[in-house]
């Protein structure tokens, strides 16, 4: 583990998630993608592999949208006790992001409670909307008031987009969707006044923000365009995106990396691979991507430095183990 590598953009998938969405749903976690197949034993090989010292871990797609009520608070806290279970074993391998039962804004905030205070997790995970109301949306005001005050770490990650009538052209929506999706979040939050609102969230948004470095610009000509929106024109639309952290997973390449260095400061950058739903492979190719991008001053920020900034609790676990 020569580099000590810090994935903000890792999965698991424990037998009382997978057990809970194969008894309440009979489709699949994400249209069009393959079964994927989680074992921490396996799991640790990759990261030894790849020099990856410690991974936050995260539920993918769908999240919970296959519970609602009670159901899905209880599957929440049985995954979140998983998951504070991992990092218990594993202290200076695993940190881990809380699933929270959203939309029920209550009993989400009772799970972040519970997950930062009781479970000392590492954050928490979002997705880009919950049934079709995506972040920024009013609903969602108390919530995002929470995670301003604690100053806690959310992790946004995409989510098939709730159109039953968009066109795939027999493609996955992983493939490309899930990128607009988190621009669809994004937006909502800047012209909802979220970000706004509350200076302090620290949001993660997965795969280098999916089309939000090369669109930031043109996002702020909305009261251009139409001077009816100006009262809803953020106070500084670049500024706000440019506080948000981007992680590398299926975006570290010299084409996304360019856009995302030249729309934000390299210390809001994180070192992500997206395993297991991107196979090892790819987990090699983020490394190597990362490497060869960014300069020798920097590289080790982006793998490292910045995610024990970001993560004040998986920092002082690592304290235990130096980095050889």
């Amino acid at each position: 583990m020569s580099a000590g590598r810090i994935d903000v953009h890792h999965h698991v998938l424990p037998s009382v998630y997978q057990d809970a969405r194969a008894r309440l749903s009979d489709s699949p976690a994400i249209p069009g993608v393959d079964d994927v197949h989680w074992e921490i034993d396996e799991d640790l090989a990759v990261m030894d592999r790849h020099g990856i010292q410690a991974a936050l871990a995260s539920i993918t797609a769908p999240g919970l949208a296959f519970a609602t009520g009670d159901e899905a608070a209880k599957i929440a806290r049985r995954v979140n006790e998983f998951l504070a279970g991992l990092v218990a074993d594993h202290p200076t391998r695993y940190g881990a992001f809380a699933l929270i039962p959203l939309p029920d804004v209550s009993a989400a905030i009772d799970e972040v409670e519970y997950a930062l205070d009781s479970l000392g997790l590492d954050g928490i995970g979002l997705y880009t909307h919950y049934r079709g109301t995506y972040l920024g949306d009013p609903a969602f005001d108390r919530l995002f008031a929470v995670l301003d005050e604690r100053q806690a770490v959310s992790f946004i990650h995409p989510v098939v987009p709730p159109a039953t009538d968009q066109p795939t052209f027999g493609l996955p929506p992983s493939l490309y969707e899930f990128t607009f999706d988190t621009t669809r979040a994004a937006v909502n939050l800047a012209y909802s006044g979220t970000l706004d609102r509350h200076p302090d969230l620290q949001l993660v948004l997965s795969h280098a923000g999916g089309t939000v470095p090369y669109l930031a610009q043109r996002l702020t000509y909305a009261s251009t365009i139409t001077k009816a929106i100006g009262s809803r024109q953020p106070l500084d639309l670049l500024t706000s995106l440019g506080r948000l952290y981007y992680d590398t997973a299926m975006a570290a390449n010299p084409h996304t990396l360019a856009g995302l260095t030249s729309f934000v400061e390299t210390e809001n950058i994180l070192f992500g691979t997206d395993y297991p739903f991107m196979p090892e492979s790819t987990t090699a190719e983020s490394v190597a991507g990362v490497v060869d991008y960014f300069s020798h001053d920097t590289v080790h920020a982006v793998e490292r430095l910045n995610a024990l900034r970001l993560f004040p609790g998986l920092a002082r676990r690592l304290e235990r183990i130096p980095v050889e």
